[in-house]
């Protein structure tokens, strides 16, 4: 029987990660070691100074092993391998993600963060993410298809597959492509609004906007043609897709 480790970055209790579990529960056994509490965009980062407290938790996929942390997705994923699970998993898979995971915007990832971490210990990683908005339907049917095929695919040494699912309803999704590249823009153009604050300072808070801007062929252009986009990446963010 396969084991799985399940984390993610929008924290234990979001729809995502349930909706993952017990996808995953179906092919094997679930561990799901994963943030108390929100920590999007935390990236590949680490506790190293003080300690990451563990709880277990009630997780509402029946037969599956859960804990909440109180550190990043990278904290779940090496305490998790390290120390709670009895042996490495066979698997990792981090999300499902509120929000796309694409474009050089994957590096701020911290789903993408915590697929890299198994990676660098040695397990075989799947990200997952979807857009934010109300079309769960599309990874809700797919994922299983998806997940089985990647699982027995290999992968080059700090390597993930990243999978991402097209904000459209079911009929409008346009089916998989495969083997696509990390785009090198940017699906998200930040910027930042600024106020004057007591004491002369300025506070900065980020904005932006959505752009649909993307090359052929990549990961962020299949999303904005309705398409499921599968590829993979590497640790630093941009990698040439294996085709599968």
């Amino acid at each position: 029987m396969r084991s799985f480790l399940i984390t993610n970055d929008d924290g234990i209790c979001a729809d995502g990660i349930v909706r993952l579990a017990r996808m995953a529960k179906q092919l094997g056994e679930v561990w799901v070691v994963a943030p108390e509490h929100q920590r999007s965009a935390a990236s590949h980062s680490i506790t190293l100074h003080g300690s990451i407290d563990v709880f277990p938790h009630e997780f509402p996929v029946e037969g599956v092993h859960a804990f909440a942390v109180r550190g990043t997705p990278g904290d779940c994923v090496r305490v998790g391998c390290l120390n709670i699970l009895p042996q490495k998993p066979d698997a990792v898979l981090s999300g499902i993600n509120f929000g796309y995971n694409v474009a050089s915007d994957i590096q701020y990832s911290a789903t993408a963060g915590a697929a890299f971490e198994a990676a660098f210990q040695g397990c075989h990683a799947i990200a997952f993410s979807e857009a934010t908005n109300d079309h769960p339907e599309i990874a809700d049917t797919y994922l299983p298809e998806i997940l089985r095929e990647l699982l027995d695919k290999p992968l080059s040494a700090g390597q993930i597959w990243n999978v991402n699912f097209p904000g459209c309803p079911l009929d409008e999704c346009r089916g998989i492509l495969r083997g696509r590249t990390v785009s090198r823009g940017m699906f998200f153009r930040d910027s930042y609004t600024e106020e004057a604050i007591e004491g002369g300072g300025m506070r900065y808070t980020v904005s932006g906007e959505y752009n649909e801007d993307a090359e052929d062929g990549t990961d962020f252009r299949a999303l904005v043609d309705k398409y499921i986009s599968v590829g993979t990446a590497n640790n630093i963010g941009f990698d040439t897709a294996n085709g599968i």
